[in-house]
């Protein structure tokens, strides 16, 4: 791209058409949204793609974001040059070091005893929320679409990045619980995980909802969070099973290198373990 402005149509009308672009690729709706927001948040700083205006807001993003949040913003970016077809002006992603361990993970121990506390209390729609994720290593924005003919049938097939397809499926004991429960419930269709006005759990409501429960049981907030039953699913199937290309594909993720990370030992793991083993 030239160093001077390009001359494009109005920033609003770029808005909708890239909208349109990113949904005849079939993206999923959270990636659109925050592709949206990345590129509108451009417009409002800048105004108009040029060179220098993207060097700019490279420079703002290094300095107010995360790297995970950088990359993201780039990639959104670098899709809206690819839909106007302005070749040779993509921006360079940076690069993120990866952790080579997982911590803030909820214990098995921990999830067992949330599970009880769920149970004796009556809670069993989160009781059963906690225990698919658990179960299944769906994401939560999965999880809140899965439907009662899911569960009966025994998996639900869902869409990763990319559009790439892929069957999850619910174990056994716990799909026979579940429908035991929607059978009290007198649910023979519809979301499984609804709230008290009748309408499908949002993740933020999960979310917030989870943060209770750390100071109702006495629980650590920083392992109470959605992605930690995925990331509790994953460290148990790896140990039992130790398939990680089953597994990846599983998570659906685009890469087996960011599976890999389920191999490592957290710092509280190898702690214990070195303080287990090490007797001389």
């Amino acid at each position: 791209m030239k160093k001077n402005r390009t001359e494009l149509p109005a920033a609003q009308q770029i808005l909708l058409d890239f909208r349109e672009y990113l949904e005849r690729r079939q993206m999923a709706e959270n990636t659109i949204r925050a592709y949206m927001r990345g590129v509108e948040q451009f417009f409002s700083l800048y105004g108009t793609i040029s060179h220098d205006n993207m060097k700019l807001y490279k420079c703002y993003l290094l300095e107010h974001y995360k790297p995970q949040t950088v990359n993201l913003r780039i990639r959104a970016m670098n899709c809206l040059i690819e839909s106007l077809r302005l070749d040779g002006s993509r921006m360079t992603m940076i690069h993120v070091q990866q952790k080579s361990f997982l911590d803030n993970v909820i214990s098995q121990a921990d999830y067992e005893y949330l599970k009880r506390c769920l149970l004796r209390d009556g809670d069993r729609l989160y009781y059963f929320l906690v225990r698919i994720m658990a179960t299944t290593g769906m994401r939560i924005s999965e999880l809140v679409t899965l439907q009662v003919c899911h569960v009966r049938r025994g998996y639900i097939d869902l869409y990763s990045k990319g559009n790439k397809a892929r069957r999850v499926y619910i174990p056994l004991m716990v799909r026979q619980e579940c429908l035991t429960w929607l059978k009290q419930l007198e649910r023979t269709s519809g979301p499984v995980f609804l709230g008290r006005d009748g309408l499908p759990l949002s993740p933020s409501a999960v979310r917030k909802r989870l943060k209770r429960f750390t100071d109702l049981y006495g629980l650590d907030p920083d392992v109470l969070y959605p992605h930690s039953f995925r990331h509790l699913f994953a460290k148990n199937f790896i140990e039992v099973c130790g398939d990680i290309s089953m597994l990846s594909d599983i998570l659906g993720h685009e890469n087996i290198e960011t599976t890999r990370i389920y191999l490592h030992r957290s710092p509280s793991e190898q702690k214990q373990l070195v303080n287990q083993i090490v007797n001389w």
